[in-house]
């Protein structure tokens, strides 16, 4: 567990959320005494959105790609 003064923790607290966003905890001190700990929420994990699963899109019938490539050969005749 990472320790900060109640100050750092003011004067950086982008660095030490960012720190508990990546799942570390840290145990607040002021004075010399731990006042609080900032702890990741259960299973708040952030995942970006585009390294989420996507919605797989399915139509019946002949694949696109397919469709083109015949299209074009017969084109060529």
């Amino acid at each position: 567990m990472r320790t900060a003064t109640f100050t750092e923790l003011r004067q950086h607290a982008k660095t030490y959320f960012d720190a508990v966003e990546d799942g570390e905890a840290i145990r607040v001190l002021r004075h010399g005494k731990p006042v609080a700990d900032i702890v990741p929420v259960a299973g708040a994990r952030r995942t970006p959105f585009w390294k989420r699963p996507a919605l797989r899109l399915r139509i019946p019938g002949a694949s696109l790609s397919k469709a083109v490539i015949r299209e074009r050969e017969e084109s060529d005749r």
